[in-house]
């Protein structure tokens, strides 16, 4: 079961991002109702994406990962492990604030005045979420690197 799940998480990370920056991108340059429309499905779709990235992820953290059973284990001598620290801290909490924040801009989204308004404030939002998830991303190369693609 481990490893399904960390596949799926994995290759929902793209529908995740690309369904960030699809819905900033709509939301910074709104064309109109069809825009408008365009942007509500955007941001529905990335909305979706993290909420199921959460649910796959929060899976992991706290049941199937053997590392974070070993890290939850040992948690004052994972903090001074760069790798350990970042992923029982700064992955999970950046990832958490990034669907906070997505979630927060639609329902800013819904309440605003003006459609201007409404894009602003979900560019704003989209924007901040999408730029967290590419900074909180184990991307090769890095010391919690991951492959982009798991099979």
């Amino acid at each position: 079961m481990y490893t399904a799940v960390l596949v799926l998480h994995s290759w929902i990370r793209w529908v995740a991002l690309a369904a960030g920056v699809g819905a900033t991108m709509f939301a910074m340059r709104g064309s109109g109702p069809s825009g408008d429309n365009k942007l509500e499905r955007w941001g529905m779709a990335f909305v979706s994406a993290l909420d199921l990235q959460l649910l796959l992820g929060l899976l992991l953290y706290l049941a199937l990962s053997p590392t974070m059973a070993e890290i939850r284990a040992n948690f004052g001598a994972s903090m001074k492990d760069p790798v350990a620290r970042f992923w029982a801290v700064e992955h999970i909490t950046s990832m958490l604030v990034a669907v906070v924040l997505a979630h927060v801009g639609r329902v800013l989204g819904r309440k605003a005045a003006t459609p201007d308004s409404r894009r602003m404030k979900l560019f704003i939002c989209f924007g901040i979420a999408t730029a967290l998830m590419l900074l909180a991303i184990p991307w090769p190369g890095m010391r919690a690197g991951r492959p982009l693609f798991r099979f």
